[in-house]
């Protein structure tokens, strides 16, 4: 059955056109800003489509982004309203789906598939203090692990003074394959970027306004249920849209 289900998903993936995103001329500088002459031009995309919880008035949350690249990094700029910030939990690891954060999910070679407790694809969790975090290898006892990925983001916001405040959060992502391991010398399992290279790629936002978990999870493609559940982003990239990289 889980079989059938990834097929459904990778059908309906390859049937959706990849996103082109241009190449950065010159590499934007990540600090919250997004003055520069890379993020200029129209072609935002919105993150709009519930996955978990209905989908919040836009007063609650709203959010866009554009993508750029170069050799070395994926690069993200996101624009997002969200009237309260939360974020109640120091530790990175301990439920950092529950405070707001936007989570960023890359399949380097666009393959699909499973990777929950593996590397076949990546889920970042980019938190309010720009820690990254995702689920990692079981250990040897069988516990599941949560992994700090800082290395592989390099994240930075600021937000508007006046109303409606908005956050301008600047991203710079580096690729890793499948080989990739926790213990691995520094970057032997990185990938760098070429034109015509494609990604899989998704973007979504957990918001929280003060609850025990969560309120709303908003992301920028559509996910076919299963079983009920859209929530399948963190263990399955095979929904995922897929990106090109062109000049």
């Amino acid at each position: 059955m889980k079989k059938l289900v990834n097929l459904s998903l990778l059908l309906i993936a390859a049937n959706l056109p990849a996103q082109e995103v241009p190449k950065a001329k010159v590499a934007p500088i990540i600090d919250g800003i997004a003055e520069q002459t890379p993020w200029q031009g129209d072609d935002w995309y919105l993150i709009d489509k519930a996955i978990i919880g209905d989908l919040p008035d836009k007063s609650d949350f709203s959010g866009r982004y554009k993508l750029r690249w170069d050799e070395n990094y994926l690069y993200l700029l996101a624009e997002i309203q969200d009237d309260v910030l939360f974020d109640a939990r120091p530790d990175p690891l301990k439920q950092y789906w529950d405070d707001d954060c936007l989570e960023v999910f890359i399949d380097e070679d666009a393959s699909g598939g499973d990777h929950l407790y593996n590397y076949n694809a990546f889920a970042y969790h980019i938190a309010l203090d720009n820690q990254s975090v995702d689920i990692g290898e079981k250990d040897a006892n069988g516990n599941e692990q949560f992994l700090l990925l800082n290395d592989h983001v390099k994240s930075q916001w600021k937000r508007g003074e006046t109303a409606p405040h908005t956050i301008t959060w600047e991203v710079a992502i580096k690729l890793f394959s499948d080989k990739f391991s926790p213990e691995e010398e520094k970057n032997a399992s990185r990938v760098y970027l070429s034109k015509d290279k494609k990604i899989g790629f998704m973007l979504a936002y957990c918001d929280n306004d003060g609850s025990m978990r969560r309120e709303h999870f908003v992301g920028s493609h559509e996910i076919t249920p299963v079983n009920g559940d859209k929530n399948l982003g963190y263990k399955d990239a095979s929904g995922f849209g897929k990106i090109r990289l062109i000049d």
